[in-house]
């Protein structure tokens, strides 16, 4: 999923708080933002106190809602660059298209990675007999610099690595956790962690104090690094952490994302993530003139999306 409509300002990384090298535990507020037709979701990252967590740059929460009478989720044809989106879902189901000729229906449990490169599109739907309730989360990772303009690819993995014990689940959704790697092809060291826990558990998650952390609860409530936390509210840990302490009394569902700090200055504006104006701009206009190297979708039974110019675009124009 995406930015559907203009965000309110660019995204820079240079604006916000630097990795914290020291264990820290700052609560920040996710946002309410629109996807698609009028789809409420929570918008965790970018936030101004923090627009990356390693190299994951977005982080959309949505759902759990009723999708029952409606055409649920619908957003339409649109670009992106030098990024990878991660959609993993948690109840219902995502029909994806796009530029490349993938069509494939998502469904709890399974992860979808699509890669950009240098310019992919694609388009995002909620199946016409599908399942009346949508809940699940949309995650982007931003390329380093070696990988930014390789070839756009798309891969659904349909199981993941799970390790069970004592009443906490912990699939790994990126990287390596708990002697568990995940197949997915990613382009830097980083983590991703969707960890259920049943009522009145606790465990202990170890962590690679070289990573910095963040942590965010999609169902119920739980305790993290001794702060309780629930749905809307992202919480970063910082660096330098070998471990971290979970406790639910209720029961509770959450995902842990980490990584090495990017190490590269990110601009992000719509669905584009890139380091100068002038590659957001010409992507933007290039989108809207058809550029052909930033693909077509095909089968999609409505409008593909107009990139907004940036603010910048009056003064500074591309070439």
């Amino acid at each position: 999923m995406s930015n559907y409509g203009p965000p309110d300002q660019p995204s820079s990384s240079e604006d916000s708080d630097p990795s914290t090298a020291a264990p820290s535990a700052q609560r920040i507020p996710a946002r309410t933002a629109e996807l698609g037709e009028g789809m409420q979701i929570r918008r965790a990252l970018p936030a101004r106190e923090r627009r990356l967590i390693g190299a994951w740059c977005f982080l959309d929460h949505f759902g759990p809602t009723s999708i029952a009478g409606t055409r649920g989720l619908r957003v339409g044809p649109h670009p992106h660059i030098g990024l990878q989106t991660v959609t993993w879902l948690i109840e219902g189901e995502v029909l994806h298209r796009d530029s490349l000729g993938s069509v494939q229906l998502i469904k709890p449990a399974e992860l979808n990675l699509m890669t950009s490169g240098r310019a992919i599109s694609h388009s995002e739907e909620s199946p016409s007999r599908g399942p009346p309730r949508i809940h699940g989360l949309q995650l982007w990772i931003a390329l380093p610099q070696a990988n930014r303009f390789m070839a756009p690819a798309f891969d659904h993995y349909p199981a993941l690595p799970t390790v069970a014990r004592s009443g906490v689940s912990v699939t790994v959704l990126a990287g390596e956790a708990l002697g568990e790697r995940s197949p997915a092809a990613t382009h830097s060291a980083l983590v991703g962690l969707d960890v259920q826990m049943e009522p009145g558990c606790a465990t202990q998650l170890p962590l690679d104090p070289g990573f910095e952390y963040g942590i965010l609860v999609t169902q119920g409530a739980l305790s993290a690094a001794g702060e309780r936390l629930e749905p809307g509210t992202l919480l970063y840990l910082g660096r330098g952490r070998r471990v971290l302490v979970l406790g639910s009394d209720a029961g509770a569902r959450a995902v842990l994302l980490g990584g090495e700090p990017f190490g590269e200055p990110v601009l992000m504006w719509w669905n584009f993530v890139a380091r100068t104006q002038d590659e957001i701009l010409q992507a933007c206009q290039d989108w809207n003139a058809r550029a052909d190297y930033l693909g077509e979708v095909r089968g999609y039974d409505g409008d593909r999306l107009t990139a907004p110019l940036p603010p910048w675009a009056a003064v500074h124009p591309a070439s």
